[in-house]
């Protein structure tokens, strides 16, 4: 049993993402408004990404800079990598719960509004040099 148990967690330790990222979760905007801010910084280095993100009036830019500030933090902080080699190498967004409302309508009926939320990840990678494959 306990043989088992520790090939299960050497399996799981394969598979962690070894890159640094974060997480905001829950965030009160819809995914689909999000995801067209990480559309602009997917690829991007973290000093024009942060650029990107502080100039744009979008209001998913406010959390998505938060979540990018902090996969950065991560990266510095937990893996000892500078900030000037790291690039966004995936972001996306999925919905999360929704907030179920009803709103009066005629005849004593209710329509149904969901108020959608999001769950943000930032996954972040070094540049590899020009003479690396």
């Amino acid at each position: 049993m306990a043989g088992n148990m520790k090939k299960k967690t050497a399996r799981v330790e394969e598979k962690r993402e070894k890159r640094p990222y974060a997480v905001a979760k829950y965030i009160r905007i819809s995914p689909y408004k999000v995801r067209t801010v990480l559309d602009l910084i997917r690829g991007k280095s973290v000093e024009e990404a942060k650029a990107i993100l502080e100039n744009s009036v979008n209001g998913g830019a406010a959390p998505t800079k938060k979540v990018l500030m902090s996969a950065v933090a991560n990266a510095e902080h937990n893996q000892g990598m500078d900030r000037a080699d790291l690039y966004v190498a995936e972001c996306y967004a999925n919905g999360g719960t929704m907030l179920k409302r009803m709103q009066p309508v005629s005849k004593g009926r209710g329509h149904a509004i969901l108020k959608r939320t999001s769950h943000i990840t930032v996954v972040l990678d070094v540049k590899k040099a020009e003479g690396e494959v």
